[in-house]
């Protein structure tokens, strides 16, 4: 963040109002709001996730036990377990 003289950047009637409530001293003007993107979004890390998840519900429902996952995937027995769970809910629900 920058600062800015208000001189330089605002108009000559709006730097007059904001001198009726604040003189000389330094404000910080937030942008405006906006949607922030969700996790991995930007950088496509969410898809790749996502297409790792359905690759090893798959191959569980195509008979890989949790152990070789594990060992495939290299995650805890935990989080394929929750994998697993999550992205069946998904299928049978009809998302994605």
């Amino acid at each position: 963040m920058s600062y800015k003289n208000g001189r330089d950047v605002l108009p000559p009637s709006l730097l007059k109002q904001l001198q009726d409530y604040i003189q000389g001293e330094i404000i910080y003007i937030p942008k405006k709001e906006q949607k922030r993107a969700g996790w991995g979004e930007n950088n496509g890390t969410r898809v790749i996730i996502e297409q790792r998840n359905k690759e090893i519900y798959g191959l569980y429902k195509s008979g890989s036990t949790i152990f070789e996952l594990i060992q495939i995937y290299h995650l805890s027995e935990d989080s394929i377990r929750k994998i697993i769970v999550k992205t069946r809910d998904l299928v049978l629900n009809g998302a994605h």
